[in-house]
């Protein structure tokens, strides 16, 4: 999307207006294309791939740390899940604000592999590249507007929202996000331009909706995601701690021997190579003692087998 402080780039097709999508849109940020495939099993028609991948994935506070090859190993792993879906990557902080020719740049290296920014949404789109824009809640310039904030909740705020997606519209956008704004805002937006919106947070009266993977599922049940689930998210399942009570339940069973029991190991030898197996490995059982009981003495001497608690 290209906006005032975020681009992203269709990384499939060059068509300029593509017609407003009849099923929700779905964002999907991971690295697992197994995880991309059930999106496209459930028929979703786009997919963004977004540098909020660097908040649900890679463990930072905002997006402003993500980088160009952190978008592009996601995007190319997602699409290798993903086959049918439209995706859509975002070009995150620092790669496209400084000339046109740096965006263009990034902008070919997603296809190989608001109104101050029109004249770079105009300048990719001219290079050949579908640009998706953005408006609104714009996390990338969250140190500008202080913070992740609803925006355009007055009336002269909503209406240089309405002029930044009139610009980004004029300059060839394929479509625009609206996030975080009131309803009655994306409203007035959807209705005043001729190309899709997609909102997310920007209430019913948009083309699209968009909403994150990680979040709308409940992926993620670690406080450091908790607190930025933002208030617009509607959860539909509790993957998160089905996956917490999953890995508690394997924990538990390998401490007590319960796993793996004889179901789960299902390679076997015959009696008759089990015996020939246990004469070729007799004859070395007291040197293999003797040497298990000389790298004991030589970690414990070099204070790397002990464990204790420094904290």
């Amino acid at each position: 999307m290209v906006s005032r402080q975020r681009a992203a780039v269709s990384t499939d097709h060059h068509s300029r207006t593509p017609p407003p999508p009849p099923r929700p849109l779905l964002p999907i940020f991971q690295l697992h294309p197994f995880l991309s495939a059930t999106v496209d099993l459930a028929n979703i028609d786009v997919i963004l791939v977004g540098d909020s991948v660097g908040m649900v994935q890679l463990g930072y506070d905002t997006t402003q740390p993500v980088t160009v090859d952190d978008m592009l190993l996601h995007a190319k792993a997602v699409r290798r899940g993903a086959k049918s879906s439209l995706l859509v990557g975002d070009m995150p902080f620092g790669s496209y604000e400084i000339s046109q020719e740096q965006a263009l740049t990034t902008a070919y290296r997603f296809v190989k592999g608001g109104r101050d920014r029109a004249s770079t949404v105009q300048a990719i789109v001219k290079g050949g590249v579908a640009v998706m824009g953005h408006v609104g809640l714009t996390p990338q310039a969250i140190s500008v507007i202080g913070g992740f904030r609803a925006q355009g909740r007055t009336g002269v705020k909503a209406r240089a929202l309405l002029d930044d997606a009139l610009a980004l519209q004029d300059a060839g956008a394929c479509a625009v996000v609206l996030e975080c704004v009131p309803a009655q805002v994306g409203k007035v937006i959807s209705e005043s331009l001729e190309i899709p919106t997609i909102g997310i947070g920007a209430g019913p009266h948009t083309h699209g909706q968009v909403l994150v993977y990680h979040d709308m599922l409940g992926m993620t049940s670690h406080p450091h995601h908790e607190q930025f689930v933002p208030r617009f998210c509607k959860n539909y399942a509790d993957v998160g701690t089905a996956i917490q009570e999953g890995l508690g339940a394997y924990k538990a069973d390998v401490e007590a021997g319960n796993f793996p029991t004889e179901k789960y190991s299902p390679y076997k030898m015959s009696e008759k190579e089990e015996a020939i197996f246990m004469e070729l490995v007799a004859p070395d059982k007291g040197s293999t003692e003797q040497k298990l009981s000389a790298t004991r003495k030589k970690l414990i001497e070099a204070d790397e087998y002990e464990t204790i608690k420094v904290y």
